[in-house]
C-alpha cells in the first residue's frame, strides 16, 4: 500500500523548525516539521461518531488541536500515529493535556461507520475525536489543507486501501497550524512539543 509521506507544497523542509515565542518572551523550537504559510483551523462541518454536527472550531476553541486524516483498516500509519499520540499525551502532565484535542478525520466513511470509528478511537485514547461525511466531504476538506486523499481502492484479498497524506497538522490556540509532523515522528518530539503548544499562539 502506498502513502503520501509529505504534505505537497506545504511543508518548507523535513530539516525545519518553528520557532516559538512565548507569553514570558522565552524561545522554543518545535521538532516538528514548519509549514511555508501558516493555515488556519477548519470549522470541517461534518459530523461525529453519534452522528451530531461538528464545527471543529467550536468544538476544540481554546485547545491545541492535532489533525489527522486517516481509516480504521490502516495496516500501518494510522494505528502508529495514534498510538504514538497516545503515548505522548500519558506522559505530559494533566495540565497540558487537558488543553489537547486529538481529531481524527477518516477517509473511508462507507466502512468507518460511527461505531467502527469511536471503537477503534477508544483503544487508543477515549478523548479522542472522531469525524464522518461523505467521501465527497471529506476530499472537499482534505483538499483545502493541501492533504492527499485518493479513493478507497478494493485490493484482489477484498481489503480496501486508500491511499492518503500522513501528516498531523497541529493547530494552535489561535486556531492555525504553523507545524505539522510527518510518519515516523517518535513519541519523544510529540512529548517535546505539546507543552509548547499549549502555551503559544504566537511564532516568529
Amino acid at each position: 500500500m502506498a502513502f503520501a509521506l509529505v504534505l505537497a507544497g506545504c511543508a518548507s523542509g523535513t530539516e525545519s523548525a518553528v520557532t516559538i515565542v512565548d507569553d514570558s518572551g522565552a524561545t522554543n523550537e518545535l521538532r516538528g516539521t514548519a509549514l511555508a504559510q501558516p493555515v488556519d483551523k477548519p470549522a470541517l462541518n461534518l459530523v461525529d461518531t453519534a452522528g451530531a454536527p461538528l464545527d471543529l472550531r467550536s468544538r476544540t476553541a481554546g485547545k491545541v488541536t492535532l489533525l489527522f486524516f486517516g481509516y480504521t483498516n490502516c495496516p500501518d500509519v494510522c494505528p502508529t500515529t495514534m498510538a504514538d499520540i497516545a503515548a505522548a499525551l500519558d506522559t505530559v502532565p494533566a495540565s497540558v493535556r487537558s488543553r489537547i484535542a486529538t481529531v481524527f478525520v477518516t477517509t473511508d466513511p462507507e466502512r468507518d461507520t460511527g461505531e467502527v470509528l469511536s471503537r477503534w478511537l477508544n483503544q487508543f485514547d477515549p478523548s479522542f475525536i472522531g469525524v464522518r461525511g461523505t467521501l465527497a466531504q471529506i476530499r472537499a476538506q482534505a483538499d483545502a489543507l493541501g492533504i492527499p486523499l485518493e479513493d478507497p481502492v478494493r485490493q484482489p484479498n477484498g481489503i480496501f486501501t486508500v491511499t492518503h497524506g500522513t501528516q498531523v497538522m497541529a493547530f494552535t490556540t489561535d486556531d492555525r497550524a504553523r507545524v505539522v509532523y510527518l510518519a515516523g515522528t517518535q513519541v519523544a518530539d510529540y512529548a517535546h512539543d505539546l507543552p509548547i503548544l499549549v502555551n503559544t499562539g504566537k511564532t516568529t
